[in-house]
């Protein structure tokens, strides 16, 4: 989705809950747009220092109400932040339990189609029908081996 598109969306996401797109918020997705994978708070407040703590913490609840943002919930005590998949590509992560930390990547076309379908022959076994998946692989990062 094209950076425009993207801005399109939030504010219509956010416009639709009665709430606006200001200048805040378009800072603090500016900063999720730049990163290379999912952000703590602290490193969000580190890409830009201007972002009052606080308004960071009631930012991201609001977009993660809206559906804008999602929350990546770790073993550490530190969430991870990120644009909503609907409003980037398709991805899994990869989380690190010793240090917590979270990165992105994603499957070849031909591997996420055989994924899918095996998810929806399991789910359809239970009579669960799957709207979408997320995978997380829980490991040890290069860094922590």
């Amino acid at each position: 989705m094209a950076e425009t598109d993207i801005e399109v969306e939030i504010s219509a996401l956010l416009r639709r809950a009665n709430q606006r797109y200001t200048k805040g918020r378009r800072r603090l997705i500016a900063v999720l747009q730049s990163a290379d994978g999912p952000l703590t708070i602290t490193q969000i407040l580190a890409n830009d220092s201007s972002l009052p703590q606080s308004s960071v913490y009631r930012n991201l609840s609001i977009l993660e109400t809206v559906g804008v943002v999602t929350r990546i919930v770790t073993r550490d005590d530190f969430a991870h932040f990120e644009l909503a998949e609907h409003l980037t590509e398709h991805h899994h992560h990869l989380i690190c339990s010793k240090c917590g930390d979270v990165s992105d990547f994603s499957l070849d076309n031909r591997t996420e189609s055989s994924l899918n379908r095996d998810l929806h022959r399991a789910a359809a076994d239970v009579s669960f029908n799957i709207e979408t998946h997320r995978l997380d692989l829980l490991g040890t990062c290069a860094q922590c081996t």
